[in-house]
C-alpha cells in the first residue's frame, strides 16, 4: 500500500529529531556553505536592500547566525516545524527566541508581504509537495525569493540526465518515480534522511509568474562545461526571484 504524505512527514520528523545534536555535523554541505555561493546570497540581499529576511525550514538556526554580522539591524526569523531542531537554536543563541517559530512551511504563520525577502536552503526536496512551500514563500515576500536546493537533472550520468529531463518534459517522470519508489516516492539516505525527487526547476514557472527577475546560478562549484548550465550539469540550483521596486508614480 502506498505511503501516505503524513507517514512521510513523520519518518521525517523522527529523523531529525533523532539527529538535532548533529544536525550542524550532519548537514554542513548543503545550502549556501560555498563562499561564492554566500556572497552571491548576500549581494542578492544588499541588492533588494532586504531588511527583514525570513528561513523557512531554519533547523538550528545555523544560517540566520551566519547572517547576523551581515545585517546587524534586520529581523531575521526562522521557521522550522521540529521541536528538537528548535531548542539546538535557542540553546546556541543562534537567534532571539523571538525570531525562531514553530511551523510550517506549507502553512506560513505570517500575513501577505511580511518579509523582504524569503529563502529556503535545502528543505525542498524534503516535502511531498515542493510548490506548496514555494506558493507560500510568494505570499509572504515583499522583494525577493531565494532558494537553494537539488537538481536531479544535474545528478547522474549524462544519459541518465537527458533521459529524466525527457521524461520531466513529456509528464512520465510522476509515474516512473513513483514505480521506482514502490508507491512511496521517496527514499531514505544515509546523512539525509527522506528524500523527494525534486529540481528548483520544478518551481520555475511559480517563480517566473511571481518575479520580475529571475536568475538561476549553481548552488556547488561545478563548473560550466556547458551552456546547458547549470540545468544538466550543478547538482544543486540557486534561484533568485526579484521584485522590481514599485516607482513613486506607480502608487498613485
Amino acid at each position: 500500500m502506498p505511503a501516505c504524505k503524513d507517514e512521510g512527514a513523520e519518518i521525517q520528523r523522527r529523523y531529525y529529531t533523532q539527529t538535532a545534536s548533529r544536525y550542524e555535523e550532519m548537514h554542513d554541505h548543503e545550502g549556501v556553505r560555498d563562499a561564492f555561493c554566500r556572497r552571491f546570497f548576500e549581494s542578492m540581499l544588499r541588492l533588494v536592500d532586504a531588511q527583514s529576511v525570513l528561513d523557512v525550514g531554519t533547523a538550528t538556526g545555523r544560517f540566520l547566525s551566519d547572517l547576523r554580522p551581515v545585517m546587524p539591524r534586520a529581523f531575521l526569523c526562522g521557521v522550522e516545524p521540529v521541536y528538537a531542531l528548535l531548542d539546538v537554536a535557542r540553546r546556541n543563541g543562534a537567534i532571539s527566541p523571538g525570531g525562531l517559530v514553530c511551523g510550517t512551511g506549507s502553512a506560513l504563520p505570517f500575513p501577505d508581504r511580511s518579509f523582504d525577502v524569503v529563502c529556503e536552503f535545502a528543505t525542498l526536496h524534503h516535502v511531498p509537495e515542493p510548490n506548496a512551500i514555494v506558493r507560500e514563500m510568494t505570499r509572504v515576500a515583499r522583494k525577493a525569493v531565494l532558494i537553494a536546493d537539488s537538481n536531479r537533472f544535474g545528478q547522474g550520468s549524462w544519459f541518465a540526465r537527458l533521459v529524466k529531463l525527457g521524461m520531466y518534459k513529456i509528464g512520465v517522470w510522476p509515474v516512473y518515480d513513483w514505480v521506482r519508489t514502490r508507491g512511496k516516492r521517496y527514499r531514505i539516505l544515509d546523512g539525509d534522511g527522506l528524500c523527494y525527487s525534486y529540481s528548483v526547476y520544478d518551481s520555475y514557472d511559480l517563480l517566473a509568474s511571481w518575479a520580475d527577475r529571475l536568475i538561476l546560478t549553481p548552488a556547488d562549484p561545478d563548473k560550466a562545461g556547458s551552456w546547458l548550465h547549470p540545468l544538466l550539469t550543478s547538482r544543486g540550483v540557486f534561484a533568485c526571484a526579484i521584485k522590481e521596486p514599485i516607482q513613486e508614480n506607480e502608487r498613485r
